[in-house]
């Protein structure tokens, strides 16, 4: 098979692969799980708090929180799980950067759930998995401020 031939299938085998995960979730989570926004650990200065958690489903997600006068300036995040995973811990960074730790106290599932304008009902753990895990997060920050 030339290169060409290959690159060609490549493609190919790619819009495959998306337009099944249309079928199964919306083009904006799509997008978040292919190209997640605040992906990844910071480096050690730039972490207030960080606490992982793992949910029923058995996928874990940390969440990297850097908070400055209950504020929180940048959040971030990494997970074992799905695409779903991925785009719920994703929109939930999104969600609560720039924010008060009440805010981010006050979010609940439904919140990300509507921000990612529907999961699939398979997939509505997901979005608690983020929010357990970000609430779980404050509780640590503001246990080791005591």
């Amino acid at each position: 098979m030339s290169e060409e031939d290959f690159d060609e299938y490549v493609k190919k085998l790619q819009k495959e692969i998306i337009d099944k995960e249309l079928e199964d979730y919306n083009e904006y989570i799509v997008n978040l799980f292919h190209d997640p926004k605040n992906w990844g650990k910071p480096p050690e200065e730039e972490i207030s708090v960080w606490h992982a958690y793992e949910g029923p489903c058995g996928d874990t997600m940390q969440f990297f929180l850097k908070i400055k006068d209950n504020i929180i300036e940048k959040a971030n995040f990494i997970t074992d799980g799905c695409g779903a995973t991925v785009a719920a811990g994703s929109q939930t960074t999104l969600m609560i950067e720039g924010k008060p730790l009440n805010f981010a106290e006050s979010l609940n599932p439904e919140d990300i759930d509507k921000a990612l304008k529907g999961l699939p009902e398979d997939h509505k753990h997901c979005a608690e998995l983020a929010i357990r895990t970000l609430k779980r997060s404050v509780e640590k920050y503001k246990y080791n401020k005591l």
